[in-house]
């Protein structure tokens, strides 16, 4: 069964579109299937904080003088229309049309920062989105839970096969009301790139961070403490 499904939504089409030309997994080992992993419970509308605009957003993402030496804004790619398409993995399916056209976490407020580091192939990806607690928990958690079902599938971008394994992480040691993580592998071509993903909800803000799995470690903290300050 096969599905077109926008993965920008996880912020990895950069991975799935560079795959032919970038290094071997960094991380030099191998990674057991899994699922998705979500923790916390379900978002609580009792309370609704403002949604941030995208204003706000970009001014609370990490930049270089947060980062430190040695990472560099990674140049914008241009707008790619490429379809992605799915296969094996009936969880995606079930998204169907609301996955293709990106809806899931189509959020009106939303920033986006990239960068590389140290001049090699390790890059790590901050997204915010701001909306009601409860579109914001329901838009990310459909997105982790279709994977849950699916630890192993094939992901073809611009014509490029790739095959995607995922692994259940346990959640990170940091605040806020939810959290989901997991470590995906792209194989193409006879080579690997190894992506860790977290996403942490704090009231109305979304914070998904991406990359190098060494990268997402040192500064998810640090993205999470800037991205709900209110100084």
């Amino acid at each position: 069964m096969r599905v077109r499904v926008a993965t920008t939504a996880l912020g990895i089409t950069a991975a799935l579109l560079a795959l032919p030309a970038c290094s071997t997994d960094t991380t030099g080992g191998k990674h057991q299937t899994s699922s998705a992993a979500r923790t916390g419970k379900p978002a609580d509308d009792v309370q609704k904080p403002a949604a941030l605009s995208s204003a706000a957003l970009e001014s609370r993402l990490l930049d270089q003088s947060d980062l430190g030496s040695g990472y560099l804004p990674k140049p914008e790619r241009s707008a790619q229309h490429d379809d992605v398409t799915v296969i094996g993995c009936p969880a995606l399916s079930e998204l169907g049309g609301d996955a293709a056209t990106g809806g899931t976490l189509a959020f009106p407020h939303k920033a986006k920062a990239d960068f590389t580091y140290g001049g090699s192939s390790s890059e790590i990806s901050e997204e915010l989105y701001s909306d009601s607690a409860r579109k914001l928990s329901d838009g990310i958690d459909r997105i982790f839970d279709a994977m849950t079902g699916c630890p192993t599938y094939q992901v073809v971008a611009g014509g490029t096969p790739v095959d995607v394994t995922s692994q259940k992480l346990p959640s990170p040691h940091a605040s806020g009301d939810e959290q989901w993580s997991q470590l995906l592998t792209f194989t193409a071509g006879g080579r690997s790139t190894v992506v860790k993903q977290t996403a942490i909800r704090d009231g109305s803000l979304l914070l998904i961070v991406s990359g190098s799995p060494a990268l997402v470690d040192r500064h998810l903290d640090k993205a999470l403490a800037k991205a709900t300050s209110t100084g």
